[in-house]
């Protein structure tokens, strides 16, 4: 005679619960609203005013600044500045994960916190680093400079610098996805008598190929977008040391909105591409 009367009160207090976890309408609203405002507000204002300045004078003066010899020179160095790295860091992020996640060897949970390191260290300083490293006046600075080999404001520490500010991009994405696969699958592959390289791209990079592509992808628009420690180590030669991020600030400097802010749509370009991928690259993990 109890069943009916308890079943009856464990619904309602269900349905209590579900109440007291529901937000009134009016909390709701103010919340969207203010996601929504910080949103105009921070992401499309700018993005919308870096497209207006640059179209500003039109579309001829558009493409002309864009078609400027230290424009098109800054544009070729980033482009080969994140055609080195990209690769050189999917390598790495591979290799350590790998090691991480299925390996056990002593200095292991200090290589995991090293990978964060450029997270924590500012890009300016991370420049300063190199510079001392491998300036005229650094550690290295005379053995480089008796052998005439130029590393300091030229692209090899560009790209140096650039490697290290995005290298824990990828390894960040493989570790905790690998460290949840486990290694059962490749353990059976290795057992019937497949290799390694065997095991790893029928088993292991079929399963983390979209974390890897998403990697990536953050990896390509960090390289390409660095300002802070590329400032430190180019030396800011025209059509040489020159980024994209950096011409738009010499442009910017010179009293050239619209060379700087054409220049600035191509990275927020860049950014929107890398929004929309990585939308895409998430739904396909998920």
């Amino acid at each position: 005679m109890q069943a009916p009367s308890s079943t009856a009160g464990n619904a309602i207090v269900r349905i209590g619960n579900r109440q007291a976890l529901r937000d009134p309408l009016w909390l709701r609203c103010a919340l969207i609203g203010v996601a929504v405002g910080f949103i105009v507000l921070f992401l499309c204002l700018p993005l919308g005013l870096v497209l207006y300045q640059a179209f500003a004078k039109g579309w001829q003066a558009y493409f002309q600044a864009l078609s400027e010899p230290d424009t098109v020179a800054a544009l070729r160095l980033t482009l080969i500045v994140a055609l080195a790295t990209v690769p050189l860091n999917t390598i790495f992020g591979i290799a350590a994960a790998w090691a991480i996640t299925r390996f056990e060897f002593p200095g292991k949970s200090l290589l995991t916190t090293l990978i964060d390191l450029p997270f924590s260290v500012s890009p300016v300083i991370s420049g300063l680093i190199f510079v001392l490293l491998f300036g005229s006046q650094g550690w290295f600075g005379p053995w480089l400079s008796a052998h005439q080999i130029k590393i300091m404001f030229a692209t090899p520490g560009i790209i140096l610098v650039t490697v290290f500010v995005t290298f824990p991009f990828v390894a960040r994405e493989l570790i905790p996805l690998m460290q949840e696969m486990g290694n059962e699958e490749e353990e059976a592959a290795l057992s019937l008598g497949a290799g390694g390289w065997k095991t790893f791209f029928l088993i292991t990079l079929p399963n983390i190929k979209w974390a890897l592509l998403y990697g990536v992808l953050l990896c390509n628009a960090r390289a390409m977008g660095e300002f802070g420690a590329v400032s430190v180590v180019s030396g800011h030669i025209r059509g040489l040391t020159d980024t994209l991020p950096l011409h738009v600030e010499v442009s910017y400097n010179d009293y050239d909105a619209v060379g700087a802010f054409a220049s600035a749509s191509i990275l927020a370009g860049l950014a929107v591409v890398t929004l929309v991928l990585k939308s895409f690259l998430e739904w396909k993990a998920r």
